[in-house]
């Protein structure tokens, strides 16, 4: 992965950390000016004083002198070492693994899991681990009322840390896993805008080449009643009489070409400008499939007496697109698709006589997320990372289908149903 990659996937929003720790600031000072004014414990509030106001130098200092709005991996991982390294600090003046804030330590760790990569939480977490330990065994007394000797068991003080130990082990763990998948899913999302966006480039071309025709009718009418005066006076002219035809022949073909990129006002496409049917989107998707595939495509078009019309869609396009791509190209010679309705529901079902799913990914229902691999061996050269079934799948979804996916006991392959609700179809 390059770096740049990497950073835009591992990098943590410096103003939501600014505020996270302003108001640790403001909890950490309130603590203190209560603990030595309000309830008038003794302990030594200037060394926290002075520590606390350190912090908040470092936060004006990132928050005026640091330019990036995205913090990297490497600038997270120092702060939020600063971080544990000054909260363990003050918890060391006050009652050490005995105080009750002692939880607060794993609050960076468990952040980074989230934003940061492995490498960081681990450094974190092994930091705040060597911390607690520390702070176990040493430490300043608990702020308490003089006539109060506080004492606890050390069978309970060594349970203390032990549990927050196991807390933060879990807490960690479970942030790196939801924090990769989170990653993982908005790279495919991001993929998915990318492909979008071209998708829609090329439904827009057609009124770019119109607007081009339009604009240059006129100069290339021009041009070629010029050349026709030309080849009139000069056309005994030995020397330029081939030059003056081919320009007259070359320009007539610009123009018949220009004719043919201009969309009449008063003719619709067919397929892009007009409502269509399930079986419109099936047939012109196969369509262009079979001037290059060699595999023979079985096609049951459902002849319902009304079939249901919807708005053209670039995503229903692309997604229907890509699992009929998916079945040619891993169809061994047919692909079959069947297109049924009811007054109820209408449903697409594409399937080949390929290899078929990985039947643990069909297990687990890991079919249509994102970068994902069969953990059969045998079967991994034969399949991609899931970023395209992915893409299909959301797109589809997106448009009210319900998208189920099976290997086909009729011809051995791999089967998509996509089904919709007829209410839903008309709202798209």
């Amino acid at each position: 992965m390059k770096f740049l990659e990497t950073s835009k996937l591992y990098s943590l929003n410096k103003s939501t950390y600014l505020n996270l720790r302003w108001i640790a600031y403001i909890g950490q000072i309130s603590a203190i000016l209560i603990v030595q004014f309000f309830l008038q414990f003794k302990f030594n509030y200037l060394a926290c004083a002075s520590v606390i106001c350190l912090s908040i130098l470092t936060n004006i200092y990132l928050q005026f002198k640091v330019k990036e709005n995205q913090l990297s991996n490497f600038t997270a991982t120092s702060y939020l070492s600063y971080d544990i390294g000054q909260l363990g600090f003050l918890i060391f003046l006050t009652g050490g693994i005995t105080n009750p804030f002692i939880f607060l330590i794993i609050i960076p760790a468990i952040f980074s899991a989230q934003y940061l990569n492995v490498l960081s939480s681990i450094i974190l977490s092994t930091f705040t681990s060597i911390i607690l330990v520390i702070l176990t065994f040493y430490y300043y007394e608990l702020p308490h009322p003089d006539e109060l000797h506080f004492h606890a068991p050390e069978y309970y003080l060594y349970s203390i840390p032990l549990s927050i130990l196991i807390g933060l082990i879990f807490l960690v763990y479970f942030g790196i896993k939801f924090g990769s998948e989170s990653r993982i899913r908005k790279k495919a999302y991001d993929k998915m805008q990318e492909i979008m966006a071209k998708e829609n480039e090329l439904l827009s071309l057609g009124g770019q080449a119109a607007a081009a025709a339009h604009s240059l009718g006129t100069p290339l009418s021009t041009i070629l009643l010029t050349s026709k005066e030309l080849q009139k006076e000069f056309g005994n002219n030995e020397k330029i009489k081939k030059d003056l035809d081919l320009l007259v022949a070359q320009s007539s073909r610009c123009r018949e070409i220009l004719k043919k990129l201009t969309l009449n006002p008063n003719i619709k496409d067919e397929f892009i400008d007009s409502e269509v049917s399930l079986n419109d989107y099936v047939y012109e998707i196969v369509r262009s499939y079979r001037e290059f595939s060699k595999k023979n495509f079985i096609i049951n078009l459902d002849q319902f007496e009304n079939p249901i019309k919807i708005y053209k869609s670039s995503e229903i396009v692309y997604g229907l697109r890509n699992f009929i791509g998916n079945a040619n190209k891993f169809s061994n010679k047919k692909v079959e698709i069947f297109v049924k309705s009811n007054k109820k529901n209408s449903e697409i079902i594409i399937r080949d006589d390929g290899p078929g799913f990985p039947k643990d990914l069909i297990d687990k229902h890991k079919l249509g997320e994102p970068y994902i691999r069969s953990v059969d061996e045998t079967q991994i050269s034969k399949y991609g990372l899931g970023l395209g079934t992915f893409i299909a799948k959301t797109l589809l979804e997106k448009n009210f289908a319900n998208i189920i996916f099976k290997n086909s006991k009729e011809i051995g392959g791999a089967e998509v149903v996509i089904k919709w609700d007829n209410k839903d179809l008309t709202n798209i």
